[in-house]
């Protein structure tokens, strides 16, 4: 007897990325233990087709994406990756070598970040292509990093830099013109998560999340669950040579999202070890800002010290 069509698909494309908590992907669900000694750390997204990548990208970015902004949030946890979930709604008649190249991509991911898939579920749909993965790590008991830590007296820093993903979106819309590198357009449809620098941040950082729907509404969350007035420094603000090109736009870089990068506090004295952690990890990390006794929120200031005043601070979800 024949597999049902969506059991072949699992057979043939997703089978490859089990590992052996998945059971093969036979069974209802995966049994699987963290680490001894180790607490679960679980996060979840999802994508949508036009709306958190654009219908043709390749499918084995898609892929890897997906992946990579559910890493990005174990890596502001400062946890390692254990395993994941994975949800699949097809729009109906998507073709087997599609699949297949996102397979592909998810497949050179596992082995970048060292993890495997467990489970899930595959449907179809009339559309678009919907997206869904939870994501499970593991941290030391106590020790995740959280938003809530910051302090009067922090410093606030970021890791890499910030706007590549907002522009590169616009690059492939085709309302900026292409960088000669393709950085800007890469940068949008692999994000970089630092999960090497989570992990190095632990016990150093006060407070940490990612920067996925613009730095300076992530500050204000950040700024809001640590009980801080925050001073964000436009001009300290780590940009690259292919962001930096647009100077006009740095509205839209501080606010565009789709960065994926760390953004974090600690106490000044601990400012040596953070850049030696950020070395030993491979990323660059940026002072731009502090933490003050005040009401929640977020100050921009320019290069001469006066405020700025932003249209949007960042991606609304709702």
């Amino acid at each position: 007897m024949s597999l049902p069509a969506e059991f072949s698909l699992i057979a043939r494309h997703f089978r490859p990325l089990a590992g052996p908590g998945a059971l093969n992907l036979e069974d209802d669900a995966a049994v699987l233990a963290p680490p001894p000694g180790r607490e679960l750390v679980i996060a979840a997204d999802a994508m949508v087709a036009g709306v958190h990548f654009l219908p043709d990208d390749p499918a084995e970015t898609i892929g890897r994406k997906l992946l990579r902004t559910n890493l990005s949030d174990l890596a502001a946890m400062g946890a390692t990756p254990l395993g994941y979930l994975m949800t699949t709604a097809f729009p109906r008649g998507t073709a087997d070598a599609w699949v297949a190249a996102f397979a592909a991509g998810l497949l050179l991911d596992q082995a970048e970040f060292g993890l495997t898939v467990l489970g899930g579920d595959t449907v179809s749909t009339p559309g678009p292509l919907t997206l869904s993965l939870t994501i499970l790590g593991h941290c030391a008991p106590g020790r995740a990093l959280r938003r809530n830590g910051g302090r009067p007296g922090d410093d606030v820093w970021v890791s890499g830099s910030i706007g590549d993903g907002a522009l590169g979106l616009r690059v492939l819309q085709g309302s900026l013109p292409a960088d000669a590198e393709g950085w800007l357009a890469g940068r949008y449809r692999l994000p970089r998560p630092r999960v090497a620098l989570g992990q190095g941040l632990v016990g150093l950082a006060s407070a940490c999340m990612d920067v996925s729907d613009g730095l300076v509404q992530d500050l204000g969350h950040l700024s809001r669950a640590s009980g801080c007035a925050a001073t964000l420094h436009a001009g300290l603000v780590p940009l690259s040579p292919a962001a930096a090109a647009h100077p006009a736009l740095l509205p839209l870089l501080l606010g565009g999202g789709d960065d994926y990068e760390l953004l974090f506090t600690a106490p000044p004295a601990a400012a040596a070890a953070i850049r030696a952690a950020g070395v030993a990890a491979g990323v660059a990390v940026t002072r731009i800002g502090g933490l003050a006794a005040g009401a929640p929120g977020v100050t921009v200031l320019d290069t001469q010290g006066n405020e700025m005043s932003l249209a949007s601070a960042g991606w609304s979800h709702v």
